[in-house]
């Protein structure tokens, strides 16, 4: 499965404000399953809309 990284690469308060992933998710990552990706994924939009209200 594809990361969702897009290159930014810089964390904000508590996520990248990038891809909207934590360190502790973006290093773990490869080491993920597939289900557990699928996690993280679906939590990105909810993060950048968050973000995106402040």
């Amino acid at each position: 499965m594809e990361s969702p990284c897009i290159g930014v690469c810089r964390i904000g308060d508590r996520h990248c404000i990038g891809c909207f992933r934590t360190i502790r998710e973006i290093g773990g990552w490869s080491s993920y399953s597939d289900d557990e990706k699928r996690a993280v994924l679906a939590q990105l939009p909810g993060r950048r809309v968050a973000a995106n209200a402040t």
